[in-house]
């Protein structure tokens, strides 16, 4: 296995190493993958879901795949109903509206797709974007581009943590910490 670089992060009061990957030349990030870690989606949850509470969502809003365990988390924590944007068309899904982004992390344009059923449950809906990082913001993009197609209103945006070394462009998003960006040598 190879030894990459680490970032050691405390966030709701747990605390992790993260390993840095050089996500483009010269650019690299701590990668946060919450998937099976219970502890810190726990933890993270209960806290945003104190911060959130003052926006009175109805409807939690995610796009397709590592935030899924934190925004069904914050469901369970809250009882508010949550959607997941999904990054492929699937037959069943009726009649969905789309939208194009950029992950950092792939690199690649990835499509996001709200089902039929679900732009039901989110009609006339106070509606808060979720996801586990927020580097570019183009995923939250994506997400708000589909919700305003909708008769959804988006009253915040949240995640675990912002990432970039400009903090204060991410100062409308209810996040629990930021994740520096490391621009030619990441040791």
């Amino acid at each position: 296995m190879t030894q990459r670089p680490q970032y050691d992060v405390t966030v709701a009061g747990v605390s992790r190493t993260l390993e840095k990957f050089e996500v483009a030349p010269g650019v690299t990030i701590a990668i946060l993958n919450i998937l099976g870690d219970t502890e810190l989606v726990l933890a993270c949850s209960k806290e945003l879901a104190t911060r959130l509470k003052e926006f009175q969502p109805q409807v939690f809003v995610t796009a397709e795949a590592k935030s899924i365990p934190l925004i069904y988390q914050l469901s369970v924590d809250t009882g508010i109903p949550y959607i997941v944007l999904r990054k492929s068309y699937k037959t069943y899904m009726g009649e969905t509206i789309y939208s194009e982004t950029v992950s950092i992390t792939t690199g690649s344009t990835q499509t996001l797709y709200l089902d039929e059923k679900d732009r039901a449950l989110i009609d006339g809906k106070r509606v808060v974007l979720v996801d586990d990082v927020i580097s570019t913001g183009s995923t939250l993009e994506g997400m708000e581009t589909i919700i305003k197609q909708t008769n959804a209103k988006v009253v915040a945006r949240a995640a675990i943590f912002t990432e970039g070394n400009e903090p204060d462009r991410w100062e409308d998003i209810v996040a629990l910490g930021n994740l520096p960006v490391w621009i030619g040598d990441a040791n």
